[in-house]
């Protein structure tokens, strides 16, 4: 095979990526125990399946986003937008967890 006498010319590559934000994920701690079984019975959008998984899954529709709660007090959010919506979020799940401190219990 001969080879070519005149050299490849390659124009360099230019990106110019765009970035959009679509899913943060943020952890917090409490710093107390929670008690998954009763935070679940209080609220229906709160899941607790712990054959399934250890963790509540708490389902927030305003903001748009879902909360892993821990019996450790860890909670893990996924799905905000911006980290003003993570606030929001676990805020929502803070007054979940007082409401059920405070003697709320049931759905």
């Amino acid at each position: 095979m001969a080879k070519s006498s005149a050299p490849a010319t390659r124009k360099p590559v230019v990106l110019k990526p765009t970035y959009t934000i679509v899913n943060i994920v943020a952890n917090t701690e409490l710093n107390t125990d929670l008690d998954l079984y009763g935070l679940a019975k209080l609220s229906r959008d709160v899941d607790y399946e712990p054959e399934q998984f250890p963790g509540a899954i708490f389902k927030v529709h305003e903001p748009k986003a879902a909360l892993l709660l821990f019996k450790n007090g860890k909670i893990i959010c996924t799905g905000a937008r911006t980290t003003a919506d993570v606030r929001r979020a676990i805020d929502h799940a803070i007054e979940l967890i007082k409401r059920y401190k405070n003697g709320a219990r049931g759905r």
